[in-house]
């Protein structure tokens, strides 16, 4: 089975407005905000992201199979085996490099994607259930991204209401 590897200009666009801009208000509500942190999350959700999510999707499409409730749960496990703990220490990575916590990247942050997603399965699973089967795939970056958006927020005023 043959991927061909494609980008949208508004999938460029949604990835650079969307990343950034709930990382941003997150970091507003932590007191983290930096220029720095928002022009580099601007360019990660433009790039890395923006070309990354909507092919691992149209792959999840075609290796799924045909219409049905497997088929469903097939795109589910594979969307939840794509935005790993892996994933996450990566994407805290991306901000502790652009927040210029650079002595704050290191091995802990495989620990702290673990237990992100660990704790998130269950939201994670209602979320990229209905991602991956109600959204056509042209909106399900946009999609998935308001979904991280929403997340980083939340945390940020779980932080900020729960210490």
């Amino acid at each position: 089975m043959k991927v061909r590897l494609t980008i949208s200009r508004a999938d460029v666009l949604r990835g650079l407005i969307i990343y950034s801009s709930g990382d941003s208000v997150a970091a507003l509500m932590l007191g983290q905000f930096s220029w720095h942190r928002l022009l580099g999350m601007a360019l990660v959700g433009a790039t890395v992201y923006a070309v990354e999510i909507p092919n691992v999707f149209r792959w999840i499409d075609q290796v799924a199979g045909q219409p049905g409730f497997v088929t469903s749960l097939k795109r589910t496990a594979l969307a939840l085996l794509y935005f790993n703990p892996l994933w996450i220490a990566r994407h805290l990575f991306f901000i502790r490099l652009f927040s210029g916590q650079w002595s704050e990247i290191n091995s802990l942050l495989l620990y702290l994607g673990l237990v992100a997603f660990l704790a998130n399965i269950p939201i994670a699973l209602v979320a990229n259930y209905l991602i991956q089967n109600a959204v056509p795939l042209k909106w399900r970056f946009f999609a998935s991204a308001v979904f991280s958006a929403l997340m980083a927020i939340y945390y940020a005023a779980s932080e900020v209401l729960f210490g």
